[in-house]
C-alpha cells in the first residue's frame, strides 16, 4: 500500500523509514519530506506546502493512498484530518478540535480539571496588568505559558521576578503573535520530565515506551528551551506499575472525556508528564502528535508494523491488533543543531560524514535538511537526529557520539551530555 506523511522533520523520516520497513508499504510520499526522505529507498518527497490541503487531497486520492499520517501540529490544528476525512480518506491524526488539546493550553487545562487529571495548579489571564501582578503575589519559580502554538518555545520557567515579567511582557507585545493572546500562569513542578506517547482511535489507547527528552539548549539542562535537543527510551524512572497509573489515572479519563465532547481522536495523545520527588505523575502538557526527538528514539526498538498500528487507528479498531512489541535494548537520539539555534541561525551549509556515521551503528534522521545538485545542505534549526541502539544505555550514547563524530557541517552544533540520567560511571575496578 501507499502510506502519505505530512511533514519535513526529523520525525517524519523517522516514521517514512519505519514504514518502510514494513511488506505491506510499497511507497511512502513524504509532503513536502526533507534531504534524508528525498534519498529513502521506497519514499518520494512530493513539492506541496503543508497547507495545501487540496492539493494533499487530490494527490492522495488520485494515486490511491491508503492512509494519511499527520507529522506536525500547526496543519492538524488548521483542521487538514477534517478536510481529508471529507474526501474519504483515512487519516492519522486528530481533528481540529481534538487538536486543542495542544494549540490551546487553557481549553487542554480545562479538559483536565473536568477528567480531575493531576496536574499543576493554573490561571489563565487575558491581559497584562493582572498577570504581572499575578507573578509577584505568587513569586518563583513559577512557569509562563503563552496559550496557543509557538513551536516549543512559548514556555518560560522562571527563577526571577523579572524573568516571569519578561516573558509575560514578550507574550502580550506580541512576540509569538495570536498565541499570546491568552496566557497560562501555573505552579512549577519538580522532578523527573518523561514524554508518554500513547496511540488511539478514539476508544483503545495503547501507551509506547516512555521516553525522556533533553529540552535545554545548554548542557546541564541550562539556557533556553528549544523543541529537543536529544532523547532516549525506555525511561527507566517509568515502571511497569507506574505505566499502569499513568494509564488509568492519565490517558484512559483523558480519551474518556474527549469523548464526553463529542470529539473522536485517532492519532497520539502525548502526555509531557513530571514524574514528582514522591514518584507520582502530573501532565505539564498534552500534545496532539508523535514527539520530536522522542519518535526518533523510540521507533528503532518498534518491533510491531507500524502501518498496522496507525491503519488500526484510523479505522478505529485498535483493540483488534495484538500487544505492541518492542525490541530489546535501549535507544539514544543526539540532536545536531545549526549554531544560534533556537535563535537565529544559517542554512545552505555543506553536511558531509553521513554515510561514516550510519557505519557506527547508527541511524541518521534527517530534519532540517535539504538535497539540491545531490549535496545535502542544512535546511533547519534542528538539522539532524543520530540515533543508536545498544544493550545499555552506557553503549547507546557510545554509538551514537561516535556518529556523531563523523558528521561534519560549518557552525555545527549539540549538547554533549544526552542521556546524562541514565549514564553509569563505570567503578575504578572495571
Amino acid at each position: 500500500m501507499k502510506i502519505l506523511v505530512v511533514g519535513s522533520g526529523g520525525r517524519e523520516h523517522a516514521l517514512a523509514w519505519k514504514l518502510l520497513q514494513s511488506s505491506r508499504v510499497q511507497q511512502v510520499i513524504c509532503v513536502p519530506g526533507n534531504g534524508g526522505t528525498a534519498l529513502l529507498k521506497g519514499c518520494h518527497n512530493l513539492g506541496l506546502n503543508i497547507d495545501d490541503f487540496e492539493g494533499i487531497g487530490r494527490f492522495a486520492l488520485v494515486n490511491g493512498v491508503v492512509l494519511v499520517v499527520i507529522g506536525p501540529e500547526v496543519p492538524l490544528a488548521n483542521g487538514i484530518t477534517d478536510y481529508l476525512q471529507k474526501q474519504g480518506l483515512k487519516v492519522f491524526g486528530p481533528t481540529r478540535m481534538g487538536a486543542q488539546i495542544e494549540a490551546s493550553k487553557s481549553w487542554a487545562k480545562a479538559l483536565m480539571q473536568e477528567a480531575k487529571i493531576p496536574t499543576a495548579r493554573s490561571l489563565v489571564f487575558n491581559q497584562e496588568t493582572a498577570a504581572q501582578a499575578y507573578v509577584k503575589e505568587q513569586g518563583v519559580p513559577i512557569v509562563i505559558k503563552v496559550d496557543g502554538l509557538a513551536a516549543g518555545k512559548g514556555v518560560t520557567v522562571a527563577s526571577t521576578i523579572e524573568e516571569a515579567q519578561a516573558a509575560i511582557a514578550a507574550a502580550f507585545g506580541g512576540q509569538f503573535g495570536a498565541a499570546g493572546n491568552l496566557v497560562v500562569i501555573e505552579e512549577c513542578l519538580t522532578g523527573q520530565e518523561v514524554s508518554i506517547l500513547a496511540l488511539t482511535d478514539g476508544i483503545t489507547i495503547r501507551p509506547l515506551l516512555a521516553a525522556q527528552d533533553h529540552k535545554r539548549i545548554g548542557d546541564g539542562d541550562t539556557g533556553p528551551n528549544t523543541g529537543g535537543m536529544g532523547a532516549y527510551a525506555p525511561a527507566p524512572i517509568v515502571t511497569p506499575e507506574l505505566m499502569q497509573q499513568i494509564q488509568t489515572e492519565i490517558l484512559e479519563p483523558t480519551i474518556a472525556h474527549l469523548q464526553k465532547r463529542g470529539i473522536d481522536y485517532r492519532g497520539v495523545l502525548y502526555a509531557g508528564l513530571m514524574i514528582t520527588p514522591d514518584g507520582s505523575p502530573r501532565v505539564i502538557e498534552f500534545n496532539c502528535r508523535f514527539g520530536d526527538p522522542e519518535t526518533q528514539a523510540l521507533l528503532p526498538l518498534l518491533d510491531s508494523p507500524l502501518d498496522e498500528l496507525l491503519l488500526a487507528c484510523a479505522q478505529q479498531r485498535l483493540a483488534e491488533i495484538p500487544p505492541i512489541e518492542w525490541k530489546s535494548g535501549v535507544a539514544t537520539c543526539v540532536v545536531v543543531a545549526a549554531d544560534g539555534y533556537p535563535g537565529s541561525y544559517s542554512k545552505g551549509n555543506f553536511i558531509t560524514g553521513i554515510a561514516a556515521a550510519e557505519e557506527k551503528e547508527a541511524v541518521v534522521f534527517h530534519a532540517g535538511t535539504q538535497l539540491k545538485q545531490n549535496n545535502l545542505i542544512t535546511d533547519g534549526g534542528r538539522v539532524l537526529g543520530v540515533t543508536a541502539i545498544g544493550e545499555s544505555f552506557n553503549q547507546a550514547i557510545a554509538n551514537a557520539y561516535a556518529a556523531v563524530d563523523c558528521i561534519q557541517f560549518e557552525g555545527m552544533y549539540y549538547r554533549r551530555d544526552i542521556g546524562h540520567r541514565v549514564k553509569t560511571i563505570p567503578s575504578a575496578s572495571s
